[in-house]
């Protein structure tokens, strides 16, 4: 029979090892206390608050698949900036083509020669023909969900139950039952998400039918797997019966491949010949500068273009001053050039399949009921079955276990993603990095069963 962890020696080892972490980072102690008390909640952005441990480690340099804290302590980097860095640190390409665009001028609210060279690798990755670009994957969201209710007429927008699109505010809505309602944790919604949102599960056509029948919704926004709360694969077959769905209610299709672009080159879309109207990918594309992008069709670009064109552009809710930069098409451009290529995903997926290999290794020989979960360069384990829906996922979740596990990792030099238990594999890393963790990941379930 499957073995569970014993509860009171789980609390055990993770007061054990928060007492290491502490006494193993004296200087990132000393940096957190003096954010304390400028910083609101000590850090310069809330997630920074979710690391295991009782602050946060400071960073003293990171480069490849590594990076270096204040303390001195290295560690194997498999968070990557979640996502912010799948090309992997300080990306040579990247870091010269920074330095020669500020010597050229950073901003000017025109375009520069790499933003027509960025908009044709777009095209020619992911197939859609007109491209904007935002600065983050939130903005692109945004920007697209204003399109979509506009060239429409219709007020509603719908996602996927437990889904994340950044934050946006219609997309923090969960089902509890049959209503809908803002997701736990969304701080003071401008309206009832009731108002903005319909919300379905994850693989299930009849409810999407269902939803999209009443007339009311401009677009679905939705990633082709759910990764925001844990990897959640699509049943075969659902990709293309939300495409038929779609498009018999005349709602719009949007896939945001922020993070799906783990798949391949051109993001799950072009891994499974998929066929959105408007399509969002992030920050992977900057190569650690703030960018992302979002594409549509030659049917939808025509029928949004008009607006783009108007006196009243600068005001329609879509832009940003320092959107399309300059420095932020140098970034995108020597990014795309030289990461993120057939020839990379065909080093890190290698890497991401040894890394799901191993830890199914672990589970199996423990006798856990766990799995371990892969897309493309990314994987990561659950302390269940396979999900098929978000909710399912969201209920598996072992904050404690996975405070421990994680914790256990970050104190011998391995750093997991601090949202569930993902791993992001860049051409930076090597074999060694992936066995490394899964000694890491072994030594933590044999001291939770005793062994």
């Amino acid at each position: 029979m499957p073995t569970a962890p014993d509860r009171d020696r789980l609390t055990s080892l993770l007061r054990s090892e928060q007492e290491r972490f502490v006494r193993d980072h004296p200087r990132s102690r000393e940096l957190a206390d003096r954010a304390a008390g400028s910083l609101l909640a000590g850090v310069p952005m809330p997630w920074m608050t979710r690391w295991p441990g009782a602050f946060p480690v400071f960073v003293e340099s990171a480069e490849g698949a590594g990076f270096v804290d204040v303390d001195g302590h290295t560690y194997v980097d498999l968070c990557l900036g979640d996502t912010g860095a799948m090309t992997g640190h300080t990306l040579p390409a990247v870091a010269e083509a920074l330095t020669a665009q500020a010597r050229r001028g950073l901003t000017t609210m025109l375009p520069s020669e790499d933003a027509a060279w960025v908009g044709e690798e777009l095209t020619r990755r992911f197939g859609l023909p007109l491209w904007q670009l935002a600065m983050t994957a939130t903005d692109a969201n945004r920007f697209v969900l204003r399109f979509a209710r506009m060239i429409t007429g219709r007020p509603k927008v719908a996602v996927m139950d437990w889904c994340y699109h950044g934050t946006v505010d219609e997309t923090l809505a969960v089902l509890d039952g049959d209503r809908v309602v803002a997701r736990p944790g969304a701080m003071g919604p401008q309206v009832d998400v009731a108002l903005t949102t319909r919300v379905v599960p994850f693989n299930d056509v009849a409810a999407l039918d269902a939803a999209l029948a009443h007339g009311d919704v401009a677009c679905l926004l939705m990633e082709p797997a759910l990764t925001n709360i844990g990897i959640v694969l699509p049943d075969e077959g659902y990709l293309d019966a939300v495409r038929e769905v779609t498009r018999r209610h005349g709602v719009l299709l949007v896939m945001d491949e922020t993070h799906t672009l783990c798949a391949g080159p051109g993001g799950a879309t072009r891994a499974w010949g998929l066929d959105p109207d408007l399509l969002v990918v992030g920050k992977p594309i900057g190569g650690g500068v703030p960018v992302a992008a979002y594409g549509m069709s030659a049917d939808v670009g025509a029928r949004v273009d008009p607006y783009l064109r108007g006196h009243e552009a600068d005001v329609g809710g879509v832009g940003g001053t320092l959107t399309g930069s300059a420095l932020a098409l140098a970034a995108t451009r020597a990014t795309l050039s030289h990461a993120l290529r057939e020839e990379d995903f065909a080093v890190a997926v290698p890497l991401a399949e040894r890394f799901a290999a191993g830890v199914a290794g672990v589970i199996e020989e423990a006798g856990l009921p766990w799995h371990v979960q892969r897309l493309g360069c990314r994987a990561e384990y659950w302390f269940c079955p396979p999900p098929r829906t978000g909710a399912d996922a969201a209920a598996a979740v072992d904050d404690e276990l996975e405070e421990l596990m994680h914790l256990w990792a970050l104190n011998r030099g391995v750093l997991l993603t601090p949202f569930h238990n993902m791993a992001l594999f860049s051409p930076a890393h090597t074999v060694a990095d992936v066995d490394r963790h899964t000694e890491v990941f072994a030594g933590a379930v044999e001291a939770l069963l005793d062994r």
